[in-house]
């Protein structure tokens, strides 16, 4: 071969090594590139997660508070127990993995098996237990101390906590398992309540345990805001006892549900629905006999029911269900014809027990009918055939006018989830019969919410309110950080018309169906409610009652619904007019408002019995009937030795104190009798007999008085109690009254 063809040879093989070196190179940049530009963001993640071990620290979640600074939703400081699976296992030859996972689930009361599956996995971070107490903490300390354990933390976290329990708690809502708000004002204002986690970030190896030098980078936890409620918790506790003893004795079917609004504002003092659950335990299903039921039921039904049943306990009835109001509806189409000038307070109507509407018979509640009656005297009476002829003055378009204007057609925008709409007819198809059965508040659905809103507007010279549940956001120094005003929607009637109204409804309550909620002293007015619901004939009933004082200048709005009432009573002026009235005297008394009593209300109102014992015996008689109380004297001795009742309890007056002037002398016990189903009369006279005394609550007290009986006294029939005892005797209407 000669030398040209070797070197020619070289030169190729040299070419050939040289364009493989530049094919190699390129390849190599490619892939530099690559894996730095387009693979570079994904590598450095995951580089600094080879390389770090970051853990997350709790923010401490704001506190929920009422009106008045009482904490209603708390984070108390707990810890969290954590593992470094790797960690664990690198230093297993101090102490065995099995060893370190039997220690663990003996300090924290957990399963073995759960502890070691947790602790030997292949991977970086894991919770073994959350939110400990202080004292489970400390024991798990000494575990890791005394062992000599590598991988397992305590860290800072926080567990929410409500001290009153189950009060308000559809409003509050809870939180889960991680903080996060879950139902209600925790649900709604999580973002704010929330806060912002912090970071423990520190250095370790690839086998990912510590590095032989210490790096650990914290970023603090940001507190969350303070939501500061319009809720009064003293008014949540007047509203929720009285809701609760409600429930019981009408047999509920189906709940009940209570608001109370300021209406000038709009804001909502209390708002609760029954039955309610503990918000320390809201997932413990509260009725015994369901939750039985779904105990009994195979794996996934099971949960699938307990969902729902947990569902329905934590359903706001306030908020999310909507109902026919009935005759409560009434104050509206009154405040309607009342402002259009299409009836006037003498103008006269006939009710013969029904009105012929089209091709339907409109019945009214009382069979027979109200006979002749002013619009006034139909208000009173509660009467369908008067409100049917008002509506059909008013006409159908100023009634969907007024409809609308009221916010029966928009949510009201309340800070809670599930807010529902309420249900009207189409304007094509509002007729005739519509309008008839409209105009007496059946036929159509609004919810609580809308209901309570438009009566505050009625009250408060036809401005509607936008009812709202949060004053305030605040930050941990309590500075106030966002401040919610009261809202103003519109104008729906004037004052003057709100005024004229306010004393027509009071007139409801001092002489008509709403009697039940009358109250010395204070002004209530208001308007019952009774609708049947749907589908008709199914023997199931809403009672209601709106109501508020004083009627002069309302300061206070309640709606209460009684939904399916199963104890024989259905009618608003029967069961749901106590319950109204007792929160808002409970209310009125605690708000410090003072009461204004009429001539009439001043002669029977309660005396303070003054204490004259051991005065002399002429002394005493004097003292006792200038309080306007009468005498009974046991004894023939000439000095006071003692009294039943004692001084400085409140009577009524003309009340009996039996003064006793012998020694040795023994207070006399007598038996309660029985005064149910009693007129006022018949009730007074039969504890006289008996040397008991009497004191009148509900629609007794009334001018009405001949027209109610008792339901309920205390102390009951057939007790044993000292003479001159006070019995409390409860009157309700005879006739019902929607």
């Amino acid at each position: 071969m000669s030398l040209s063809k070797v070197r020619m040879k070289q030169n190729k093989r040299m070419y050939a090594m040289l364009a493989v070196c530049v094919l190699l190179l390129l390849a190599l940049t490619v892939r530099t590139g690559y894996l730095q530009v387009v693979k570079g963001e994904n590598l450095q993640k995951q580089a600094i997660e080879q390389q770090t071990r970051d853990r997350i620290i709790n923010s401490k979640r704001g506190t929920v508070y009422d009106r008045n600074g009482k904490q209603l939703a708390v984070s108390a400081s707990v810890e969290t127990v954590t593992a470094s699976p790797a960690e664990v296992k690198a230093n297993s030859n101090r102490i065995a993995v099995e060893k370190v996972a039997a220690g663990l689930a003996d300090v924290l009361g957990m399963g073995y098996e759960e502890v070691y599956e947790k602790i030997s996995k292949n991977s970086l971070y894991e919770i073994i237990k959350r939110r400990i107490e202080k004292e489970e903490a400390d024991r798990v300390r000494e575990f890791i101390t005394n062992n000599k354990v590598s991988g397992i933390r305590l860290d800072a976290d926080t567990k929410r906590f409500y001290p009153y329990g189950n009060l308000a708690s559809h409003v509050i809502g809870f939180t889960g398992l991680d903080n996060q708000g879950l139902e209600g004002i925790e649900m709604v204002f999580d973002k704010y309540l929330k806060g912002s986690p912090g970071r423990v970030i520190s250095a370790k190896n690839a086998a990912g345990t510590e590095m032989p030098f210490k790096y650990e980078k914290f970023v603090d936890p940001q507190d969350g805001l303070n939501v500061v409620l319009t809720i009064d918790e003293t008014i949540q506790r007047f509203a929720e006892k009285h809701l609760e003893t409600a429930l019981i004795e009408n047999k509920l079917q189906n709940g009940a549900a209570c608001i109370v609004l300021d209406p000038k504002t709009g804001e909502i003092l209390a708002m609760t629905t029954k039955p309610d659950y503990d918000l320390n335990n809201p997932f413990y299903l509260q009725n015994e006999a369901i939750k039985r039921e779904v105990e009994l039921l195979p794996g996934e039904e099971r949960a699938k029911r307990k969902e729902e049943e947990l569902r329905k306990m934590w359903r706001n009835k306030a908020v999310v269900d909507s109902y026919e109001p009935g005759s409560t509806f009434k104050i509206f189409t009154a405040a309607m014809a009342l402002e259009e000038r299409a009836v006037s307070l003498s103008d006269m109507f006939f009710c013969g027990g029904s009105k012929k509407v089209a091709n339907y018979n409109i019945r009214c509640w009382k069979a027979g009918g109200h006979g002749s009656q002013t619009f006034v005297d139909g208000v009173k009476n509660s009467c369908n055939p008067v409100f049917i002829e008002v509506g059909s003055r008013v006409g159908e378009q100023k009634f969907m006018e007024y409809f609308s204007g009221l916010g029966f057609t928009q949510k009201t925008g309340i800070e809670l989830p599930g807010e529902a709409y309420g249900i009207f007819h189409d304007k094509v198809n509002f007729n005739e019969v519509e309008l008839a059965t409209s105009s007496f508040g059946q036929s159509f659905q609004i919810t609580p919410l809308q209901m309570i809103a438009g009566v505050g507007a009625v009250c408060n010279g036809g401005r509607l309110m936008r009812p709202h549940l949060v004053k305030q956001l605040t930050d941990s120094n309590g500075n106030v950080v966002v401040e919610y005003e009261s809202e103003m929607i519109r104008q729906v009637i004037s004052s003057e018309t709100s005024k004229t109204l306010c004393g027509i409804l009071e007139q409801v309550v001092s002489g008509g169906t709403g009697s039940g909620a009358y109250i010395k002293g204070f002004r209530v007015a208001g308007k019952t409610g009774t609708s049947e619901k749907i589908p008709r004939g199914n023997g199931k009933y809403i009672a209601s009652f709106a109501g508020f004082a004083p009627a002069d200048d309302p300061q206070v709005v309640c709606l209460v619904i009684l939904d399916e009432p199963s104890a024989g009573l259905y009618y608003g002026g029967q069961i749901a007019t106590p319950v109204v009235r007792n929160i808002l005297e409970d209310t009125l008394n605690y708000l410090g408002i003072e009461p204004a009593y009429t001539p009439e209300e001043k002669a029977t109102l309660e005396t303070t019995v003054p204490n004259v014992t051991g005065k002399p015996l002429n002394e005493a008689k004097n003292i006792i009937t200038n309080s306007n109380l009468k005498v009974k004297i046991e004894g023939g001795g000439d000095k006071v030795l003692s009294q039943i009742p004692k001084g400085g309890i409140k009577v009524n007056q003309q009340s009996t104190i039996t003064l006793y002037t012998e020694q040795n002398q023994t207070v006399t016990k007598t038996v309660v009798p029985n005064v149910l189903q009693k007129s006022v009369v018949q009730a007074s006279d039969t504890l006289s007999r008996s040397n008991l005394n009497i004191k009148i609550i509900g629609a007794g007290s009334t001018p009405a008085s001949g027209e109610v009986v008792s339901y309920k006294q205390d102390p009951p029939p057939g007790a044993s109690v000292d003479v001159g005892t006070i019995v409390t005797v409860e009157f309700r209407r005879i006739e019902a009254g929607e």
